[in-house]
């Protein structure tokens, strides 16, 4: 599986990014254990890592699968997870390319204001409608609208998003007849929406409406073997923001930041590193682990070479969860190095065994 959005420079979205650079991603899965990076000469920008974890592989095949038959999908994980690029990989995967992409923060919307921004308005619908407005549903036609924060829109609005997935029609305020669209929609969330429907907070029809397809992000903490690849990503790309050299890391940096549980996901990552860019610091993880970290003794398990050797492999394949090559980076060798340690290792414990 290989999916290759085209070049932002074409994008309608362009200039929706708030922060001036591509949030376009690109996954790309050749059979090697490396993550890629699409075009880090764009003119808008890097484009985004997502990982190359067999967690990620799946969301995208998944998400290649939505963007072919522009089914409506659900997106779930922890804040910081980057659910947002995963929508707009969407969008850049399928015939929607090149139209517009428009992202919508539901947690953000007033139920007097609303439906107006959503559906649209007729010129004096309601005091100060001076002239129409289409809507986001209708600006977006042909392409793709993304509900940020879906569990977070108010109550007053759902039945009226469900009509518009049902029917694929709005009815501007102010309006008579109701007016068909053309649009995909995504949507995003970090509740748990099952238990929100239980509470009573979220309507239950939505929800099956919006679980066409359903993709869980997981959280940083359960794919330590993509945080490398991060790391290389955003120090390349804040050296070249700030103008500075690239942070070399050590293998003991890249063990702690791997070791770290990140609770904020990959937006605290890449807050950490560039914040140790803007203060020209050596990039550190938040100071919790570095303080649970200090109470250790310090001290060496062993003095045997050939056992802390052996626990420094062991302890590398734990922290990238058996992937060779990022095992390889932690420990400072060769991956051709780490293949013959490894093969040692195993024929020490044969003949541990036969002896």
């Amino acid at each position: 599986m290989s999916i290759r959005p085209l070049s932002f420079r074409a994008a309608d979205s362009a200039g929706r990014d708030p922060r001036g650079g591509s949030l376009d991603p690109t996954v790309i899965d050749d059979g090697s254990p490396a993550t890629a990076i699409a075009e880090p000469k764009s003119p808008f920008g890097s484009n985004w890592v997502l990982g190359s974890n067999p967690a990620m592989r799946r969301i995208a095949k998944s998400i290649e699968r939505a963007a072919e038959v522009e089914c409506t999908v659900l997106v779930i994980g922890e804040t910081g997870t980057g659910k947002e690029l995963w929508a707009r990989l969407l969008h850049r995967s399928g015939p929607r390319r090149n139209k517009t992409f428009i992202p919508v923060n539901c947690a953000a919307l007033t139920p007097t204001l609303a439906e107006s921004q959503l559906f649209g308005h007729e010129k004096g619908a309601f005091t100060g409608a001076a002239g129409k407005s289409l809507g986001i549903f209708r600006a977006a036609e042909g392409g793709v609208v993304f509900l940020d924060e879906i569990g977070d829109m108010p109550p007053e609005l759902q039945p009226k998003l469900l009509r518009v997935l049902q029917q694929r029609e709005v009815t501007p305020v102010g309006a008579s007849d109701p007016v068909p669209i053309d649009v995909q929609i995504v949507a995003a969330t970090n509740r748990d929406l099952e238990n929100e429907v239980e509470k009573g907070n979220f309507r239950e029809d939505l929800y099956y409406r919006l679980n066409m397809i359903e993709l869980r992000v997981p959280p940083l903490r359960e794919r330590p073997d993509d945080i490398p690849s991060f790391i290389e990503f955003f120090s390349q790309r804040f050296a070249d923001r700030y103008h500075l050299q690239a942070w070399e890391f050590t293998p003991e940096m890249l063990a702690e930041f791997c070791a770290y549980d990140w609770p904020g996901n990959i937006r605290q990552l890449e807050h950490a590193l560039e914040q140790s860019y803007v203060l020209q610091t050596e990039p550190k993880v938040p100071a919790k682990a570095s303080a649970a970290r200090a109470t250790d003794s310090g001290r060496l398990p062993c003095l045997d070479l050939a056992k802390l050797r052996e626990r420094a492999i062991r302890e590398a394949l734990e922290v990238t969860r058996g992937h060779k090559a990022n095992a390889a980076k932690l420990l400072g060798v060769h991956a051709n190095t780490m293949t013959r340690l490894l093969k040692e290792l195993e024929g020490s414990v044969g003949d541990d065994v036969e002896g």
